[in-house]
């Protein structure tokens, strides 16, 4: 008798691979292992590459772009606690060098750098970045002398677009006072970070858009001032909103930002440049000991040409008489 097991007819099972000792994994479970794995094994990483593709800081806070290199791109994001302690504001095309963490989405099989710090690949990067948006900008007028205007020998009102704390806003008040007391208006901004430009290009439009006769004075002249810094934490100042709003102000500009050696955009679009904030402050109003002085020395000249007036046509009376 013929054993039924071995004549049984039945599909053949070769070519299919063995499942006895594979893992099944979920998807979820897979994609959450990776996301753990890639996060343990660069939890802490430097990336240089070039900014691409930048979108942000949305209304959320948080920032979106890629950084690449000539053969490849890793998507990045800076999340908006990050975005505010960073020292100048991303701008496409910037090479930079990213400190954060690589982590993976598992909702689209993406992985991503969380950056936590940002900087510049170099000096030279930005000094390239910054000739390159000075040319273009002198190429519109905006740094032409033929449009800046006088200061206002004696202004009522003094607008000052700096941090409401440090030293810069104390020794402009304290020169103004030794010098001619007027009022002074504070418009507080941030004077470094990446919400830096869009404030103080904010406020200096802000000053210029008050009517004459308003609740709040016009101010006469503005002073737009920051103490020295790196030429990261003077970046804001560079910024193309800056430029503009200082060029297209209806009221004359003082720059004050920095060190009689350091220089940004902003100094080439104000009306005139200060070399620092107490200078700027001296060059807003005269000395009124001094004009107190001028004032009495004319009043002694005038009393002195009318006697002399008066006893030239006495001597000429006196002649006709004769």
């Amino acid at each position: 008798m013929t054993d039924s097991r071995q004549t049984d007819a039945r599909p053949s099972d070769a070519g299919k691979p063995e499942a006895g000792n594979a893992a099944e994994f979920t998807v979820s479970e897979i994609s959450f292992a990776l996301k753990r794995t890639v996060e343990d094994a660069f939890g802490n990483v430097r990336v240089r590459g070039e900014i691409s593709g930048y979108r942000g800081p949305h209304s959320s806070g948080h920032a979106y772009f890629a950084l690449k290199d000539d053969k490849a791109r890793i998507e990045a994001v800076v999340w908006r606690p990050t975005m505010g302690r960073l020292r100048f504001r991303p701008e496409e095309g910037m090479e930079v060098i990213a400190t954060g963490k690589l982590t993976t989405y598992p909702g689209s099989s993406k992985y991503q750098i969380v950056i936590e710090a940002l900087e510049p690949a170099g000096v030279g990067a930005l000094m390239a970045m910054l000739e390159e948006r000075k040319r273009r900008l002198a190429a519109e007028g905006l740094f032409d002398p033929a449009r800046k205007r006088p200061l206002p020998y004696l202004p009522r009102v003094i607008g000052v677009v700096t941090s409401p704390t440090g030293a810069v806003i104390r020794d402009i008040l304290h020169r103004v006072t030794a010098r001619f007391p007027v009022h002074v208006l504070v418009w507080p901004v941030r004077v470094q970070g990446e919400t830096s430009g869009a404030e103080v290009a904010a406020a200096i439009s802000g000053f210029a858009a008050l009517p004459e006769g308003g609740a709040v004075p016009r101010p006469d002249v503005v002073i737009v001032a920051r103490g020295g810094g790196s030429l990261e934490d003077l970046w804001g100042f560079n910024d193309e909103v800056v430029v503009r709003a200082a060029a297209a102000s209806t009221i004359p500009v003082i720059s004050a930002v920095g060190h009689e050696t350091d220089w940004t955009l902003i100094d080439l679009a104000a009306d005139v440049r200060a070399p620092t904030p107490t200078a700027a402050a001296e060059m807003a109003v005269p000395v009124r000991s001094d004009l107190l002085d001028q004032m009495d020395d004319l009043a002694r000249r005038q009393r002195g040409a009318l006697v002399r007036l008066m006893e030239a046509r006495r001597t000429a009376l006196l002649a006709a008489a004769r």
